[in-house]
């Protein structure tokens, strides 16, 4: 699975324990993990501008060791390309989305963007 940006927010910010333990065994029990490298930028981004750079910094580095990084090709960007402008899907979003379809897998999200995109299923834990 390819675990979307939301994941780590909520993850890294759930204020009910039961929930934070429904999506860390959603991650340990997935066993293919992968993130976009557009994931790692925007878990560093908003973790540098919430809690400062060396958070920004574990956060990237645990997340390196504990998920397979697929980095964006010609063809993610392409694809993605096509799903900003045919669909409006904003362009993380559709690169996010176009690296699930070039995997072949389901997207761990709750943004209703991905919706907007044909061939992706998305997992959610509620």
């Amino acid at each position: 699975m390819l675990f979307d940006t939301r994941f780590f927010i909520h993850l890294y910010h759930a204020k009910d324990a039961n929930r934070r333990r429904g999506l860390t065994e959603l991650a340990r029990n997935s066993p293919e993990r992968w993130v976009s490298v557009i994931t790692v930028y925007e878990v560093y981004a908003v973790s540098e501008e919430l809690e400062g750079r060396e958070v920004a910094e574990m956060r990237v580095s645990l997340l390196c060791k504990d998920f397979r990084v697929k980095p964006v090709d010609t063809r993610i960007a392409k694809e993605a390309a096509e799903l900003n402008h045919d669909r409006k899907v904003p362009m993380a979003d559709a690169l996010i989305g176009a690296t699930a379809r070039a995997l072949s897998t389901a997207c761990v999200t709750d943004d209703p963007h991905f919706k907007a995109i044909d061939g992706v299923r998305t997992k959610w834990v509620s």
